[in-house]
Parts: structure tokens; sequence; C-alpha cells
């Protein structure tokens, strides 16, 4: 498999942290979003070019976060990143949307250049929004007993939080108050696996494979 992704990209933290958990190797192709990179190499694999994308054994490519996750629980279903039972399944999609719709568009970049050409108002708007969305959640899970948004397992809602908290933190929104889902963030800080898909450990291996790729070949 192959991962077309950004290493700032909170949808492509999602896939990456989920192909850790389920344990599967990929070919990350790093893409410098900001520089406009991806509409270069994604127009035939991405009608709308966005990251990340994901390109299968034998041509095949899926796109958008959620369907990716999704199928990859139902191929590779251990760990489970969605319950088995009905209600605590669409009680995880529920807070999946809840940022995947409700926060994380307002906040893309074609959205904030669209809002406005001032970058202190461009954050702004999205401390707005994401403060809304990141109160919302924070009451959801409020009452919830265990480390994670849905009890003591890891879940896609975990997947989808802990990104959006990352980006909260960029654009200055105020989510002291949410203390439920600074828990959750501390819970999910200290795996292993969201240590190593982190951005930061994302953006040290980006660089470290461009420097591969411009240093001259040995004669």
């Amino acid at each position: 498999m192959k991962l077309y992704e950004g290493w700032r990209s909170s949808a492509s933290w999602r896939v990456r942290w989920a192909l850790a958990l389920k344990k599967l190797p990929y070919e990350s192709v790093w893409l410098d979003v900001a520089a406009g990179e991806h509409m270069r190499v994604l127009p035939n694999l991405n009608p709308l070019c966005t990251v990340p994308t994901l390109e299968l054994p034998g041509g095949d490519v899926l796109t958008e976060s959620v369907a990716i996750i999704e199928w990859l629980d139902e191929t590779r279903p251990d760990p489970p990143l969605l319950p088995g039972d009905p209600r605590a399944r669409a009680r995880v999609r529920q807070l999946v949307q809840l940022v995947n719709a409700d926060i994380h568009p307002l906040q893309n970049t074609s959205v904030r250049r669209a809002i406005a050409a001032d970058e202190r108002a461009q954050n702004a708007w999205c401390a707005h929004w994401i403060e809304r969305g990141l109160s919302a959640y924070e009451a959801l899970v409020r009452a919830q007993t265990g480390r994670f948004s849905l009890g003591d397992s890891l879940t896609m809602a975990d997947l989808f939080l802990i990104p959006q908290i990352e980006s909260a933190e960029r654009f200055g929104a105020e989510i002291r108050a949410c203390k439920g889902i600074r828990s959750i963030y501390d819970a999910c800080l200290a795996t292993p696996e969201a240590q190593a898909t982190h951005p930061r450990s994302a953006e040290a291996r980006a660089m470290a494979a461009r420097r591969m790729e411009s240093a001259p070949s040995e004669s």
C-alpha cells in the first residue's frame, strides 16, 4: 500500500495512526500541502487532490479518512476501531462525524483562504468553530467512564479527536475548560502508536526522506 499524506494534515494522521494500530506496512509519499504539491501529484489518483489518499495493491485507490479507516477495520478487524454493539458503534460514529463534518471542514486551507486573506482573521474563524465543536464533544463524553472517548478501548473516535485537539492549539482555540477531552488526549498520546505517528515524528520522517531524495547519487 502507498499512502499519500501531509505531515501537518490531521486527516492523514488519522489514517497513519489506524495503519499503525493494525500493524500494516505501507509506503509513505510525503506531500507539502501548504506549497500545493498535492495538486501536482494527485490528479490522476484523486479528483479532489486531497490527502490522505491510499493506493492499494493492484491500483485501486481509496480517499476520505472515514472511508479508509472503516475499510481497514472491516478487512483487518484486530484491534477493532468500531465496537461490535450497534449502539456503541453509533456513538463512535456520532463522535467521528462531529469532528469530521462539523469542525474539520471549516478549518481547511481552501476555506480559510476564502474567509480572509489575513492569517489572524483566518485563525480567529477556525478557533471559533473548533471551540464550538470540541465543547459539544466534551459534553457528549462527560458522563463516559474510562480512559478514551468510549470506555477503556481506543476507537475510531479517538483517532479523530486527538488530531483535532492538536489543530485547536495550532489555531489558538481556547479549550482549557474541556477537561474530559484533555484527559483523553493524554491517555492517547501515552500509546506508542500515537507517539510514532504524531505530526512531529511524521515531519521528521518526511524531511529525512526529502534529504535522501535530493542527495547526489554516488558514481
